[in-house]
């Protein structure tokens, strides 16, 4: 599509949109610093850029998958979209499943970007997505190896990176529930649905409960 005038139209569209959604979540926020110094909020200002200057930072395009992580790991989707699992060890899987899934089509668009018709294993977008997964899972058949020392580093980038934030999303899944309340005293923010005292400094709790 983007030799086609439909892919400009279509491309500002969504870049339209993002910016109106940046613009309003940056004058709903109580302070314009602080948003300005959240990570989420830079993503956003990049993914934003791809979109208005498509044909210079093609290359970079994949990257746009970001806003997938910077859009689950804000506040305004669990208090929206989320919001019936907010709060829950849900939340917790969700932003942890968000986190890995944009991470293989990152790590997709690097080896895509960078080996793609030059190395003779990879000819196409599903060869590179394929390389990416069977290195995340430390699978490794070997029909597919990246050449040189660019492509070894980025092979150990993706098994590290995948294997940890693989499983913090199993860990996310099978913990044993807790509800999050702030200790007035330490400060620790999980506890037990049942718990009478903070289990770190044995301050008594008052967390709220749902039943009558």
């Amino acid at each position: 599509m983007r030799e086609s005038p439909v892919f400009l139209a279509l491309d500002y569209a969504v870049a339209f949109i993002l910016a109106l959604d940046i613009a309003a979540r940056g004058l709903a926020d109580a302070s314009l610093k602080t948003w300005l110094r959240r990570p989420a909020t830079w993503v956003d200002f990049f993914v934003l850029a791809t979109l208005l200057f498509p044909l210079w930072l093609f290359n970079l395009a994949f990257l746009r998958v970001l806003r997938l992580w910077s859009l689950v790991h804000s506040e305004v989707f669990w208090d929206t979209v989320g919001r019936r699992y907010g709060e829950t060890r849900w939340e917790d899987a969700g932003k942890a499943l968000a986190t890995l899934v944009t991470f293989i089509f990152v790590a997709t668009g690097f080896v895509y970007t960078s080996f793609a018709g030059n190395h003779e294993g990879i000819e196409g977008y599903v060869d590179a997505l394929y390389f990416t997964v069977t290195a995340l899972t430390t699978t490794g058949f070997g029909d597919i190896t990246l050449p040189g020392t660019w492509g070894k580093l980025l092979t150990i980038v993706i098994m590290i990176s995948g294997i940890t934030l693989f499983l913090r999303f199993a860990q996310a899944l099978i913990r044993p529930d807790k509800v999050r309340f702030n200790c007035p005293t330490c400060g620790l923010m999980r506890h037990d649905l049942d718990a009478v005292h903070c289990k770190a400094c044995g301050q008594l709790l008052n967390i709220p409960n749902d039943n009558p």
